[in-house]
């Protein structure tokens, strides 16, 4: 009979606060921050510094290449968060849901940046090529290829009409999107640009490279035509043949940084008076843009000093031409080109707007920064920073400097999680790393307690979970009140780390196995010691084993007949407890064991190596029953199921095996860590495993009701290899790509994926049964013209739909940003079969939107044939009537709606002496005068009241 087992899920995963491979950006409304953690976004509450709500993507797409590269955020409730894998998903943060999936990179996304109106979004990838999508169709309406490397910023101008977009291979480009088409390469950096961002009013566009300076441009918009800095003549391109019709971004000047990392992120806040530049470091540099008055005092200060310094290096010097007038005169000129009216009216100069406030030093390196859009009344902004160690941090910025006002640390591991425990009842779940040790509630994932430790690198939870020991690095065992959250005492207990703690079981006692080549037996009782109020559990050191190498890892039989440790040397000894005596020597791994465990029987016991591989060996005889080649890296951890031959091992190569230890099988790999998994943790009963891992996340992992069969999961595991292949296919590696131009190229948005050859698959066979179907049809009808009456049996896959209808429900499942390659696969035959239902899918008044871009799509990909066959000539002249007559209607109608809602819009504002979009501010307004006349009142009311008193 065909053994059967129990399949394990992700359930949750929880101690990331923020992840490194994504920046942080705040909502519309200010009060929440958008935090990556691996595949997911938090929302943080600021004031509370809680995770208020996590977006999560569903369980059938989870996995380790879906980590969150970019976030972006509109001025809507929407959010954007793109991905490794290249997709964008865009998320509503009011109902928490993924509202659509677009697809389109081939590489990780890497910048996103929405418009000013939050309609369109625009994305950069890896791949070099950006996209522009519509977020209201939900599709992407044309890529821009151009850059030669990585686009690693993005920005809307004039008004939206253009896209300045950056890149590793040294060039601005500026792209019109009315046209589709590169306007304008901007050249001059020495090294990658980083980042670029616009202020609000878009007069200054900066950029950020590893150069030592950051270059600012000015915008040349269509309707106004402007001039360079009170006629400073300026260069954008490094020629001057940029200064033409064309030209867009116009080089202002530069300023020199503070640092010399190089650039990471320049932001301007929101109205536009602050200028952050983050660097690949420790360091943002805050600068104040001045105003127009301010600017032009700095400037004439600017000018009076080199006049200054100019007259008093003439006169220690004298003149050649021994005319110190006139040399101090053509001095001058040098300086400025009319002297008197320079000194009047002086010319500003980008340092001269740009002033630096301040530089904020972090105690980590910075990953990402974002400005708060709510500007705070006793401060210029509010700047959030995520930290490379897991800490979000938060600055208010003053005129004076700028202060930490909050941080976010306790939720979460400030480096990797180096070991997991479980307590006995699986209520507790201790985890430690490089400096704290946590204790978390593994069924919701919150954290209950933290204490500052040593470097732990293992731990165990003591019987009745008041206590619970660390091993750390340093050679200590720290005793741990749970209750409390102190650390009671620190032992000395090794001269060495302490790299494994094991509970002798049905005992008051544990081991402890170090790099100091001492394996030590402790007991321990609680009593009270001397000059101590209150009982504590105290440890002591009962027997020792000497072993002839370092000990990595040590493991105590269910019986507690045996003790196993695992040596340097790549072996494990096997000892008798009661006697110390040796009894066995497993020997065959090529490199140190790192794990093992013993079966709760006794029979078995599995060793975990650097050598990857796995040994199932019997503990009567030490025989080496199998030996597999279970990782792609080190076997990190391994652990049986409790009562069972079953065992779940983790390793490097950031996954989780299940393994069946009589069979030898394989039975599930699960994936969802994003870095090398350190540790493992599994329940009593076996229903939940915990796992830890370098990128500081800590995943639960549930056992379902759900049964599978290892012949299913090993088709299974064949299938997602072909289909990887099959993706990889796609894009044929040895072709030889083509030039793309120098002015830029623009090709389709989407990207043909396995979800639109199926989609075109599905289409190309109900097309089939629709015309076969049509055919029995009108068979019946010409059967009943011939008197023989028989009742027409239509086709049951149909579902009772007609044939038009059949076909158009192949469309319902489609993605809008899918369409145009599922149309793209079609062959030109059944492109005319689908063309000739458009005319009656128009009677459907919510598919006209639908059939005008199958119709607009079918069109452009095969132009040519359909001119060239007189087969579809009939079939475009009835469409061209009909889709210009239903199209009219529907705009009427918007016209009609639009009309009504702007006329209702002029009734309020006519009843308001507010302006409509201001009615908003103007209710908040009479609502604080309201509540403020109440308190006048009731202060007045007890004056009175007092006075009254007095007087009695």
């Amino acid at each position: 009979m065909v053994k059967a087992y129990l399949r394990y899920e992700p359930a949750e995963s929880f101690g990331v606060i923020v992840s490194v491979e994504s920046n942080i950006a705040y909502d519309s409304s200010g009060k929440h921050l958008l935090a990556p953690a691996l595949e997911k976004v938090g929302v943080w509450h600021v004031r509370q510094g809680i995770c208020a709500k996590t977006l999560t993507p569903s369980i059938a797409s989870r996995g380790h290449s879906l980590a969150v590269t970019s976030i972006a955020s509109s001025p809507s409730s929407l959010i954007a968060s793109g991905h490794a894998d290249g997709s964008i998903r865009i998320w509503d943060t009011d109902g928490g849901t993924c509202e659509t999936t677009l697809n389109g990179h081939k590489g990780a996304v890497t910048t996103l940046r929405y418009n000013k109106a939050g309609s369109f979004l625009a994305s950069g990838s890896k791949d070099g090529d950006v996209i522009l999508w519509d977020v209201i169709g939900e599709t992407g309406l044309f890529r821009l290829r151009g850059h030669r490397d990585q686009v690693t910023d993005v920005v809307f101008v004039d008004n939206g009409k253009r896209l300045v977009s950056s890149s590793k291979d040294k060039f601005l480009r500026v792209w019109d999107l009315d046209t589709q088409h590169c306007m304008q390469i901007v050249s001059g950096h020495h090294s990658e640009i980083w980042s670029i961002d616009i202020d609000p009013e878009e007069r200054y566009l900066v950029t950020g490279s590893a150069d030592m300076e950051l270059r600012f441009y000015t915008i040349k918009h269509d309707s106004v035509e402007e001039e360079p800095m009170n006629g400073e003549n300026i260069v954008a391109n490094g020629d001057s043949s940029s200064q033409n019709k064309w030209e867009v971004l116009r080089q202002l000047g530069e300023i020199q940084r503070q640092s010399k990392d190089r650039v990471a992120t320049v932001r301007f806040n929101k109205s536009g008076n602050l200028l952050a530049c983050q660097v690949a470091g420790k360091t943002v540099e805050i600068y104040r843009v001045l105003d127009d008055s301010e600017a032009k005092r700095k400037a004439k200060r600017r000018v009076q000093r080199k006049k200054e310094k100019k007259h008093g290096k003439e006169t220690f010097e004298g003149t050649e031409n021994g005319d110190m007038n006139g040399g101090q005169k053509k001095g001058d000129n040098v300086a400025v080109i009319d002297g008197p009216k320079e000194a009047r009216n002086p010319s500003i100069t980008v340092p001269d707007v740009f002033k630096l406030l301040h530089t904020i030093r972090a105690s980590k390196k910075i990953c990402s920064i974002s400005f708060c859009p709510i500007t705070p009344k006793n401060s210029l902004a509010t700047l959030a920073l995520s930290l490379n160690n897991n800490l979000l941090e938060f600055y208010s910025i003053e005129s004076k400097g700028a202060t930490k006002t909050l941080g976010i640390e306790l939720q979460g591991h400030r480096s990797d999680v180096r070991s997991v425990t479980l307590s006995s009842d699986n209520s507790l779940l201790m985890s430690t790393s490089h400096n704290a040790v946590k204790f978390w509630n593994p069924s919701t994932g919150s954290c209950l307690r933290t204490i500052d430790s040593g470097y732990g690198l293992c731990g165990l939870i003591l019987p009745h979970n008041k206590y619970a020991l660390v091993g750390t690095k340093g050679g200590g065992l720290e005793i741990i009140d749970i209750g409390s959250g102190n650390c009671v005492e620190v032992v000395e207990a090794h001269g060495g780390s302490v790299r494994s703690i094991a509970a002798i079981p049905d005992d008051n006692g544990f081991v402890t196995g170090s790099a100091d080549h001492d394996v030590k037996f402790w007991d321990y009782q609680i009593k009270q010691k001397s000059g101590q109020a209150t009982k504590q559990l105290t440890v002591s050191n009962v027997r020792t084993m000497k072993m002839n190498d370092d000990i990595l890892v040590v493991a105590i039989s269910p019986d507690a007949k045996y003790i196993a440790v695992a040596l340097l040397d790549c072996t494990v000894k096997i000892h008798f407890m009661d006697s110390l005596k040796f009894f066995l020597s497993l020997y065959g791994h090529k490199l140190p064991v790192l794990c093992m465990d013993i079966s709760s029987d006794g029979e078995l016991i599995v060793t975990g190596s650097a050598d990857k591989n796995l040994k199932i060996w019997g503990l009567d005889f030490g025989d080496c029953h199998k030996s597999i080649f279970a990782h792609a890296d080190s076997v990190m951890a391994v652990q049986f199921v409790p009562r069972t031959h079953y065992v779940f091992s983790v390793g490097k190569d950031r996954l989780v095996k299940y393994w069946d230890a009589d069979k030898f099988e394989l039975l599930l790999t699960l994936e969802g860590h994003h870095a090398d998994v350190w540790c493992l943790a599994i329940s009593n009963r076996g229903d939940f495993i915990v796992t830890g891992s370098h990128d500081r996340s800590i995943r639960r992992w549930d056992r379902t009701e759900e049964q599978f069969f290892i012949e299913e999961e090993k088709e299974k595991r064949l299938e997602e290899m072909f289909d990887a292949d099959l993706d990889n296919a796609f894009e044929n590696k040895y072709a030889p790509k083509e030039e793309i131009p120098e002015e830029g190229a623009v090709a389709i948005a989407g990207k043909k994926t396995q979800e639109t050859l199926t989609a075109t698959d599905l289409i190309i066979e109900r097309l089939d049964i629709a015309e076969a179907e049509l055919k029995r049809i009108a068979e019946h009808k010409e059967g009943k013209s011939n008197e023989k009456a028989a009742v027409f049996q239509a086709n049951p896959l149909m579902n009772g739909l007609s044939p038009s209808d059949f076909v158009l429900s192949a469309f319902s499942d489609i993605h809008s940003n899918d369409l145009e390659q599922t149309l793209l696969a079609l062959p030109f035959s059944d492109a005319l079969k689908l063309l000739s239902y458009l005319k009656e899918w128009t009677s459907h008044s919510d598919k006209v939107e639908l059939v005008c871009r199958i119709g607009t799509l079918l069109l452009q990909t095969h132009y040519n044939q359909l001119v060239s066959t007189p087969a579809a000539r009939p079939v475009l002249t009835i469409l061209r009537d009909i889709l210009y007559e239903r199209v009219k209607e529907w705009k009427d109608t918007f016209g009609f709606n639009l009309a009504a809602m702007d006329h209702i819009q002029q009734m309020m504002a006519s009843r308001s002496d507010a302006l409509f979009h201001d009615a908003r501010e103007k209710l908040l307004e009479i609502r604080a005068q309201h509540s403020k006349r109440l308190g006048e009142r009731s202060d007045i009311g007890e004056v009175k009241r007092k006075k009254k008193k007095k007087a009695t």
